[in-house]
């Protein structure tokens, strides 16, 4: 049975498409998507998009409709996925995590490892920036058994672009397995990380020293991390708060015309808020998770549970997408502190 999809529902972002596209390669399932980004500035397909679309048409020798610059209907219909070794460009400075986003399920689930080259950028707007893959998301897939190592070669920038990533996953032997992630437990550390490449030096140390003011961290706990002239210019301030069972990244991203401190003092407020979050998981890794978690709980037969503190609208349509697609239920109990989400198949009674 085809999966269909209005990619207008909800948050109606570019999210519909990516999770749309995994899950008609986890089941086998043809997909077919309406209205892709219909309320958008720039509606339908654009080029991290249709990006996305080619790297899953390559990754399981799928026939696809619609793969065009500004489409708004697609129609897949999926082969057999291939695991091995994969080149996927987005030929903008378009994030290429997404991309990994929307192949990372299916290819955690194959019969064998796979290597990943992915090109584009590396630290977008309204993408997860690589670090944040690395620290907060990678060790949540890893607990589940499935091996994910991410590698950044180089840092890619809009407009710029050219980041490269390497990615290696494998699959687990008894495929992935469900837990529960329901508090962060106590901090272990907190530290801050500026990079600018081809922009003075002095940016990434104002807005390091700005933060340092508005947090009260000591100098131990900033750091300006090593760049090519070449991967610029760009700007991205970070902020990694590690706990017991979680991490979470926090990041700022300069833009022309606006000074380190403006840049520092907008990463503040976030890193406040993050503190105060009583979830186990930030608003953003909420998100991200519940695809891998879906299909590990599938895996299994067994429920498992998160907690987060603001559950946004993106994800409250990822859920959506996911139970449209897969034998599963999102149960969201809204505590005065926190959301508590329990994933569980169909089958499972609610607790």
């Amino acid at each position: 049975m085809p999966i269909h999809l209005d990619g207008a529902t909800g948050e109606g972002g570019g999210q519909i498409l990516r999770t749309g596209l995994a899950l008609s390669l986890c089941t086998g399932r043809p997909l077919q998507i309406t209205r892709i980004r219909a309320g958008r500035a720039k509606p339908g397909l654009m080029r991290q998009h249709l990006a996305c679309v080619l790297a899953a048409q390559a990754i399981s020798d799928a026939t696809v409709t619609g793969a065009t610059l500004g489409s708004q209907d697609l129609h897949v219909t999926p082969g057999p996925v291939r695991a091995g070794d994969h080149d996927f460009a987005v030929g903008t400075a378009g994030s290429c995590l997404l991309v990994l986003q929307t192949v990372l399920p299916p290819l955690m689930l194959a019969d064998a490892p796979s290597r990943l080259r992915l090109q584009g950028g590396t630290h977008n707007p309204m993408a997860p920036p690589f670090h944040f893959l690395e620290r907060c998301f990678a060790p949540l897939v890893r607990r589940t058994g499935v091996g994910l190592s991410l590698t950044l070669r180089r840092m890619g920038f809009y407009p710029a672009g050219g980041g490269e990533v390497e990615a290696l996953i494998e699959p687990a032997i008894d495929g992935p397995q469900p837990f529960d992630l329901m508090e962060r437990g106590a901090p272990i550390e907190a530290f801050a990380e500026a990079v600018s490449p081809g922009l003075p030096r002095s940016v990434s140390q104002r807005e390091l020293a700005a933060l340092a003011r508005l947090l009260g961290w000591e100098s131990e706990q900033l750091r300006e991390l090593p760049c090519r002239q070449n991967e610029g210019p760009g700007n991205a301030l970070m902020a990694t708060l590690v706990h017991e069972h979680s991490t979470d990244l926090l990041i700022q991203l300069g833009e022309r015309g606006q000074s380190a401190e403006a840049v520092a003092s907008a990463l503040a407020r976030a890193v406040r808020a993050a503190q105060a979050d009583e979830g186990a998981v930030g608003e953003h890794l909420a998100d991200q998770w519940a695809l891998p978690l879906a299909l590990a709980v599938l895996n299994t037969g067994r429920a498992a549970r998160y907690s987060v503190g603001t559950l946004t609208e993106h994800t409250r349509t990822n859920f959506g997408v996911i139970a449209q697609a897969l034998p599963v239920c999102f149960d969201v109990v809204k505590t005065p502190s926190r959301h508590e989400v329990t994933v569980r198949p169909n089958d499972i009674a609610p607790a």
